[in-house]
């Protein structure tokens, strides 16, 4: 599977409505336009009216499936965004030109926000031309430092999003520098209990082993140079990182070093959220909000 996959099956997915909160943006635009092409989705706009349709007649945007809404502020245009989704009006929630903590402040809100109790984690699907199969990474924007509980949350998070894109029993490696239990490195000891746990039914739809080191994790040839066999060593699906800034520096090595291409979402809360980076492409972007759509549960 590709992540050019990932776009089929979305724009194969009809009636989806996508809600963006600050949506006066030239890269959202862009990647609105991308995805209309495609027939992906319908989107309602909140921010700026004026500038957003600036930006669209700009662009020489149809309207057909475009809605937009005046918000006077990020704050305005994150709360209406989020309670469209709330409320069933929109099936997405997607980060536009806004500061990432007023649009999840509006998504952790007591009384119309998205949270269900769960942990929520940031997952990365990727495509790499050095790999044979999509790579799920995670966690690498929002859980700074997980003890044991939260990574069985993400790893959770992870598992669902690779089930709903088509893997019904995806290989995960939670990720270390070694293959064996050393109580002196708190990862490995976290990636034994993730084992044992799978092993024993406690987490489900996927196949767990570790603690693995990087090379093991996806080289079926550096598996057996070290020795280490069974059903995942080699080809890991899911990547559980230890903490997020090693999630993060192996997220930006595999854009910057690797050419990869990635999308990813928030995943834990009542709706897919797509949270870029303003940093993205267009490309990257559209790619996230596929994955999103093939993820949404309604």
């Amino acid at each position: 599977m590709k992540l050019q996959t990932i776009l089929e099956n979305a724009a194969r997915t009809s009636g989806k409505k996508v809600a963006v909160a600050s949506a006066e943006d030239i890269e959202i635009i862009n990647m609105i336009l991308m995805a209309q092409n495609l027939s992906m989705a319908e989107f309602i706009l909140f921010g700026d009216e004026e500038g957003i349709h600036s930006l669209l007649q700009e662009k020489n945007a149809v309207m057909g499936h475009i809605k937009v809404v005046h918000a006077s502020s990020h704050k305005e245009a994150a709360e209406l965004a989020v309670k469209a989704v709330s409320s069933g009006e929109a099936d997405v929630l997607m980060k536009g030109g806004l500061p990432t903590g007023v649009l999840m402040k509006e998504v952790l809100h007591k009384e119309y926000g998205l949270r269900t109790g769960k942990v929520l984690s940031h997952v990365a699907v990727f495509e790499v031309p050095a790999c044979d199969r999509l790579l799920f990474l995670t966690d690498v924007a929002m859980n700074v430092d997980p003890d044991l509980q939260q990574k069985v949350q993400i790893l959770q998070n992870a598992v669902h999003t690779a089930n709903r894109l088509g893997l019904p029993l995806p290989k995960a490696v939670p990720i270390a520098a070694v293959e064996l239990v050393n109580p002196s490195m708190q990862a490995t000891l976290d990636a034994a209990a993730l084992t044992q746990m799978n092993r024993r039914g406690q987490i489900l739809n996927c196949l767990i082993d570790g603690p693995m080191a990087l090379d093991v994790a996806v080289s079926e040839e550096a598996a057996r140079h070290k020795g280490v066999s069974g059903e995942v060593a080699g080809k890991a699906d899911i990547l559980l990182m230890p903490n997020m800034e090693a999630g993060n520096v192996f997220y930006k090595s595999l854009v910057y070093f690797a050419q990869g291409k990635v999308g990813g979402l928030i995943a834990g809360a009542k709706a897919p959220i797509v949270l870029t980076s303003r940093s993205d492409s267009a490309e990257s972007k559209l790619y996230s909000l596929a994955t999103a759509i093939c993820t949404s549960e309604s």
